[in-house]
């Protein structure tokens, strides 16, 4: 057992650094160690059994981060987008996967071809969260309708665990599936409650202790103690079980340790999981059945983005939300691989190589996804400098006044708010650009000048009087502050520009692009407590000023 494990974790160790370093996702190296590892190259019995039962824990812990990371309040803010948008898009590629598993699959059925179809239209959140952050556009507005479309489709994961067993246990559908809803009910009236007020209990008392160790362990046992629960006195699946102690932990005060002490924990047995799955991918399999390999891979890098696309157009979004979107999902990950794992073990109802034309996708696409999303900002390049897609005006924005100051607020948050209403009392013209459609019809209804759009975006910049303009602020850390800085100056070269920044060391990359005031959170939160503490040591408002002064002094020269 330790020969496989260490045979198996130092080749994913190795292939992942060397997939990061390709700027490929890790998860390629993974399941390529895995396919490595099930070789007869290395003078000791690598067994795959044991590789799989560690990889069982590896799902619990997944479905258990899924469950700890999951806010319905992050669903909400996006659902107008994200709901309607995946569900549309996941009908659409399981009936285009069923189809083509059923015309290309040797004695393929309607059921397994429509489990085949459902298998494929789930794509990787571990994947999706990497390609996003990797090109910082996690934090935009295009990366949270992105994670929350993955939300209603792991949603959809989840209810699809829990079904399985009563559709295919050989009972009549409707009692059982009305004894499955009372028992499921239960599990999550006492998970919410009961379970509820005795993780809180516990995690408290344990938090007392200076152990770290405990308080790991006491996550552990509450994730796997759960799910256990679950499956052999309610007959859910563990995955479910898991999915539910996850959320009660992340709703309590102890969700950041937790997911600072779980996650790296789920990570190391994600891993195992990963490299179980490669254990099992056989390559000429694949190419034995390359009509239904092609079709499932030209179905995630294709006809998925396209069906996205095309959704997140016609609900009037911007077509550089709808390409950022669609592309971030042309890939297949670990939830199509526990769906078909279980699919094909626990019911026999998809051959094994089915579950290997979807492991060989899943590889494929997983290496192409990272690789192909690099030129989706030349994409989006091309689409705005033809006017395919631009965001409109949510408002008619009157041209400059003569007798006013113009100035445009790009994001309408806390910042943006205090900036108008300042500028509003000193009879400053004051124009939005936000990319909040909910914001910007508030904005509109109330009488303030408001653009639904992206900054970024020439058009945009001159429906909102830039050229006219003495100044814009970017007050959101998130915006690309350097690319809207740039195209403003292109637009009004004696435009003022000031940007907000969250950390000091961006603030001379914004100076090169054109802002001339940078204003950095780390710089004055540091002001703020200094001015703080020297108070409260008794000092002048003279002593404040002129410390503030010389640390503010101190922070310019650090970055110029």
């Amino acid at each position: 057992m330790i020969s496989t494990l260490a045979i198996g974790l130092s080749l994913a160790l190795v292939l992942g650094i060397l997939a990061q370093k390709f700027k490929l996702s890790p998860l390629v190296g993974y399941l390529v160690a895995g396919i490595l590892a099930a070789q007869p190259w290395w003078g000791m019995p690598v067994e795959g059994e044991v590789v799989d039962e560690f990889s069982h824990i590896g799902v619990v812990l997944l479905l258990f981060g899924v469950g700890l990371q999951f806010h319905f309040k992050d669903l909400l803010a996006v659902q107008r987008v994200a709901v309607p948008g995946s569900i549309v898009c996941m009908l659409v590629r399981a009936i285009t996967g069923a189809a083509f598993y059923y015309w290309l699959a040797p004695g393929a059925t309607w059921m397994g071809a429509s489990l085949f179809g459902a298998c494929m239209c789930v794509s990787s959140t571990v994947v999706l969260t990497r390609v996003l952050a990797d090109n910082k556009v996690l934090q935009t507005p295009a990366g949270h309708t992105a994670l929350g479309w993955l939300v209603v489709e792991d949603i959809f994961t989840i209810v699809l665990l829990v079904l399985l067993p009563v559709i295919f246990a050989g009972q009549a559908l409707l009692p059982a599936l009305g004894w499955m809803t009372l028992k499921l009910t239960l599990l999550i009236l006492c998970v919410a409650f009961l379970g509820r007020y005795i993780i809180e209990k516990t995690l408290t008392y344990v938090s007392r202790s200076t152990s770290d160790e405990l308080f790991t362990l006491a996550v552990l046992v509450i994730a796997l103690g759960i799910a256990v629960l679950s499956s052999h006195v309610f007959n859910a699946s563990l995955e479910f079980g898991a999915f539910l102690s996850g959320m009660v932990v992340g709703q309590s005060k102890f969700s950041a340790r937790a997911a600072g002490d779980a996650l790296p924990m789920r990570d190391a047995f994600a891993v195992l999981f990963f490299v179980s799955v490669g254990m099992g991918f056989d390559a000429a399999g694949l190419l034995e059945y390359w009509p239904l390999a092609l079709s499932a891979i030209l179905l995630t890098l294709i006809a998925k983005p396209v069906a996205a696309y095309i959704v997140i157009r016609l609900l009037k979004r911007p077509s550089r939300m709808a390409l950022v979107v669609a592309a971030s999902l042309s890939q297949v990950g670990e939830f199509s691989f526990i769906l078909a794992s279980l699919i094909a073990g626990q019911y026999g109802l998809l051959p094994p190589f089915a579950v290997n034309v979807i492991t060989g996708c899943a590889i494929i696409t997983i290496t192409l996804n990272a690789a192909l999303y690099r030129f989706v900002p030349r994409l989006v390049k091309f689409f705005e400098d033809r006017g395919i897609g631009t965001a409109a005006a949510s408002g008619a924005v009157p041209p400059p006044a003569e007798d006013r100051h113009r100035v445009i607020l790009v994001g309408y948050g806390p910042c943006g708010q205090i900036l108008g209403h300042i500028l509003s009392d000193y009879d400053v013209e004051t124009v939005v650009l936000e990319m909040n459609i909910d914001t910007v019809n508030r904005l509109v209804k109330e009488g303030i000048p408001a653009l639904h759009g992206d900054a970024r975006q020439r058009t945009i910049l001159k429906l909102a009087g830039v050229e006219k303009a003495q100044a814009i602020i970017v007050t959101s850390s998130a915006a690309p502050a350097g690319e809207i800085a740039a195209a403003a100056r292109g637009l009004n070269p004696s435009i003022s520009i000031m940007a907000y920044t969250t950390y000091t060391r961006n603030a001379q990359a914004l100076r090169r692009s054109g802002a001339e005031s940078v204003f950095s959170g780390e710089e004055e939160v540091a002001l703020s407590m200094t001015g703080t503490l020297l108070r409260g040591l008794g000092a002048t408002e003279e002593q404040v000023a002129r410390e503030c002064s010389a640390a503010r002094t101190r922070f310019r020269e650090k970055i110029a």
